[in-house]
């Protein structure tokens, strides 16, 4: 018998730069185990062609004329299971936290080494957040409690100790593998704390879940 081989990542690109477009075609059409599905220069244009390509990954411009990028994720995100992952010029654009919000695996600055797109779109096909290292402090102070009593959204649930430190690493962005090695166990438990930890706040995915965590302050508490 013949080796299987998966099927490369198919990338959708949406920015009404051709030339930041064409730059990202280049790449995923000259590295292997990627594929370009399609591009668009407008919001509304890459959520009907997204809807009809079924891309594994969509890389977004926030800012496009007519449509947004982010009304495009909220029609991608309602429509199909095309992952989401945000363009923006600035690391803290005032839509990106909608954004994660509405269910985007995260966002990449325009200015990422083609190294580290290509890291951003494995990232996020496998299942996990992206969200850019480098501006971790500053999305700490952006979500800081808004009022002390209100610890956040996870009151209500008990939480154990162990449950709470895995949160806080998947909001800054660690893999399973490195949780684990983080925590010293093994990365069947690991899962099966996450597995616990989505049932018990009814999160989608471990973006939401780390929205949530920023949102509550839950990484103030160890700065």
């Amino acid at each position: 018998m013949g080796e299987s081989r998966s099927e490369p990542i198919s990338v959708f690109l949406a920015d009404d730069d051709a030339a930041l477009r064409g730059a990202y075609r280049k790449l995923f059409e000259r590295t292997p185990g990627f594929r370009c599905a399609g591009e668009a220069a407008d919001g509304a244009e890459a959520a009907r062609l997204v809807a009809a390509l079924r891309p594994s990954v969509a890389l977004l411009d926030v800012q496009m004329p007519g449509t947004d990028g982010l009304e495009a994720a909220r029609r991608i995100l309602t429509q199909t299971s095309t992952r989401v992952v945000m363009l923006t010029t600035f690391d803290l654009d005032e839509y990106v936290h909608e954004a994660l919000t509405l269910g985007a695996s995260g966002f990449l600055l325009k200015n990422a080494s083609p190294a580290e797109v290509l890291h951003a779109v494995r990232t996020v096909h496998a299942g996990n957040a992206m969200l850019a290292p480098e501006v971790t402090v500053r999305l700490l102070d952006r979500f800081a409690p808004r009022r002390p009593g209100e610890r956040h959204a996870f009151a209500g649930h008990v939480l154990s100790e162990r449950e709470l430190q895995v949160i806080r690493l998947v909001a800054r962005g660690l893999s399973n593998q490195e949780i684990a090695d983080e925590l010293c166990l093994s990365l069947e438990t690991v899962r099966t704390y996450l597995r616990r930890v989505f049932a018990k706040l009814d999160v989608k995915d471990r973006t939401h879940l780390a929205v949530l965590a920023y949102e509550a302050g839950l990484l103030h508490e160890q700065r």
